[in-house]
């Protein structure tokens, strides 16, 4: 039996593996998810997020605090994108849609299971940009040899 690692082994010779950022409206966690893998995986994989759904701008708060901590300004380099407009992925990260997010041909599937900060604090927002970057270096070891 193969495991998901030696599938990603297989598939990804020569070319890095695009990692998808997933949830339901592509404006907060994914939107940060991709900007972090851009700033701190952009040797080891692409990154790319996306909805199902979309809101007509990225959350300001999750805008204002990436500038603010990593100097990354979201709305000069991202924008609100759904799953079709982005190149298939060979990992999908869920965000903790809580809904039915949508079905891929993905070789690899996670759900990190982060609550969406929206509405909350900007403690809350905060605590969720650090597990992402946790999560994202995380990541970027375990598909640093492939």
């Amino acid at each position: 039996m193969i495991n998901n690692q030696e599938k990603m082994e297989m598939n990804t010779i020569d070319r890095k593996p695009k990692v998808a950022f997933l949830c339901v409206h592509n404006s907060c966690r994914s939107q940060i998810a991709e900007a972090l893998g851009k700033k701190f995986a952009s040797d080891v994989f692409e990154s790319y997020s996306a909805g199902t759904e979309l809101k007509d701008h990225i959350n300001p708060d999750a805008v204002r605090l990436m500038k603010k901590h990593h100097g990354i300004d979201m709305e000069l380099t991202q924008y609100n994108k759904l799953l079709a407009e982005i190149p298939e992925p060979d990992v999908v990260i869920l965000m903790g849609c809580n809904v039915g997010c949508p079905v891929t041909n993905a070789e690899i599937v996670e759900d990190w299971g982060l609550e969406d900060p929206s509405g909350k604090d900007d403690e809350a927002f905060i605590e969720i940009i650090q597990k992402i970057e946790g999560k994202i270096l995380d990541l970027k070891s375990r598909l640093k040899n492939i």
